[in-house]
Order: structure tokens, then C-alpha cells, then sequence
């Protein structure tokens, strides 16, 4: 595994809190969150429903501001971030447009950013290929698969080439053979573009098989109970998840969700 120790800061949390308010009064979705994030990290945050894991995303990509703390990204504020276009988001659903082709999707917020035809043409190209769907582009979203569409919506948040790319558990609603092949793919992606990645999960076996730190939250209002860093070695065939150092590292995931559990 690449040693991250020292690397440059990209995303930092201190004292993070979040409070909604609400009909029924005010809800506090996150609490204390600190936390720091290396350039060229993939760090998978996992806990239960309601844990305040997507809320943390979203503030972030600046969806959801902060109520308490400070958080910059790149050494900005999120808001600042987000017009930097430092990041791409993922969400859980590929929300592609029907009605447009693949390409026509890939290529769509980089109409908005105004970049000449040519260079559309030649960004779709790249990372349609990257994301393993050359010659997929004239296709239409209800012609491909569901990991196949997933793809297509990495792709899109990978055209204008950001440094950061946050997921909102995009294969939550894959079935285990194709998230299994996504999350090779993913790896595959990140090795090739040295990326930071945020991504939300459900899954044990996917944070821990993905992952070079492992950030572990307690239900709500959200708090992080253990931040893991792996010792996996980078190269990570699928059959790696029943090596003893896997099973290791998830059963400390394991330990920590429980351990979030006593604060209810």
C-alpha cells in the first residue's frame, strides 16, 4: 500500500456538526466530526442508516453547510470548492437522461462549462474508455445495464476531470457479482488516475477491499468511532477478502460499529 503519512491535505474537518431544523424541532445529523483526508486517498465511510455517512459527503460537495466546526477542501471553504469544480459527485442512482444518448450524459456539465466541441468530444472519448464503455457512447441509458448506466454516471463525474471524486454508495443497488466487478473497475480507476475518493457504503467487505482508511460512524447524531488505515497492499485481487489481514481489518470495522451503537 502507498504510504499516505505526509501526503497534502485535500479535506479537512474540525469539530464538524450539523443541525437541522425541522417541524419537530432540531435534529443534530452530525456531532464533533475531525477528520483529514491525504491527497491520492480512498477513504470508505460506513456505518448504519442514519448515521449522518451521505450528510458528511454532502457538506462536503457544499449540499449541506455545517453548523458547527470549520471544513475547507483544497484549503477552501466547500462553497468556494464547489465553483472551483474541485470534486465530481457520484449518486447513489446514475441519473442519467433518457432522452440523451451516453455521450450526450458524459458530456453534459461540460456543456454547461462551456468547453468547445472538440474538446467534449475528446474528454467523453477519454473516460468513456477509462470506465470501460468505448463504443457505448451512441447507445441510450435504457439499452445498457445497471452497472453499465453506473459507469456512464462515473464517467460523467470524472469529464472535467476534478482531483476529487465523491460516491454516495454507487453500487448499493447492484447485485453482489456485478458490485464485485465495479469495485475491481474502481481500483482499476483509481490507480490510473490517483484520484481522492470519498465514498459511502453499506458494506464491510466492500470499505475494507476498497479502502486505505476506513472511517467508522455511530447513528445519530453522527459521530466517527474508529478511523482504520489499511495495511492491504495496493494490488488487490477479489480473492484478497479471505486473507486473514482482510478478515482482520473487518473485524475491527465490525468492533467500531458496535462500539457506535452505545450511544444510543
Amino acid at each position: 500500500m502507498k504510504d499516505f503519512a505526509g501526503a497534502q491535505t485535500v479535506i479537512e474537518a474540525k469539530g464538524v456538526g450539523l443541525v437541522f431544523q425541522t417541524d419537530d424541532g432540531p435534529v443534530q445529523a452530525l456531532k464533533d466530526i475531525s477528520l483529514t483526508i491525504g491527497r491520492g486517498e480512498f477513504v470508505s465511510f460506513i456505518g448504519p442508516s442514519g448515521c449522518g455517512k451521505t450528510t458528511f459527503l454532502r457538506t462536503i460537495a457544499a449540499l449541506e453547510h455545517p453548523t458547527e466546526g470549520t471544513l475547507t477542501v483544497n484549503g477552501m471553504t466547500p462553497d468556494q470548492a464547489r465553483q472551483a469544480r474541485a470534486y465530481g459527485y457520484v449518486f447513489q442512482a446514475a441519473g442519467l437522461y433518457p432522452w440523451r444518448t451516453i455521450a450526450g450524459n458524459v458530456q453534459l456539465p461540460l456543456e454547461i462549462m462551456g468547453f468547445s466541441r472538440a474538446e467534449r468530444a475528446e474528454r467523453v472519448r477519454r473516460v468513456l474508455d477509462l470506465v470501460d464503455l468505448g463504443g457505448f457512447g451512441k447507445k441510450f441509458p435504457w439499452q445498457l445495464s445497471g452497472g453499465m448506466q453506473q459507469r456512464a454516471s462515473i464517467a460523467r463525474a470524472l469529464a472535467f476531470d476534478a482531483d476529487i471524486l465523491l460516491m454516495d454508495e454507487p453500487f448499493g443497488a447492484l447485485d453482489e457479482i456485478v458490485r464485485d466487478r465495479l469495485n475491481e473497475e474502481l481500483l482499476r480507476l483509481w490507480a490510473a488516475t490517483s484520484k481522492t475518493i470519498g465514498f459511502v457504503t453499506h458494506s464491510i467487505p466492500e470499505a475494507v477491499y476498497l479502502s486505505t482508511k476506513i472511517v467508522v460512524m455511530s447513528p445519530r447524531p453522527g459521530r466517527i468511532t474508529d478511523v482504520i488505515e489499511s495495511t492491504l497492499p495496493r494490488e488487490r485481487p477479489l480473492d484478497i477478502r479471505d486473507s486473514a489481514e482482510f478478515l482482520a481489518i473487518a473485524h475491527r470495522v465490525r468492533e467500531g460499529l458496535r462500539a457506535g451503537h452505545a450511544y444510543d
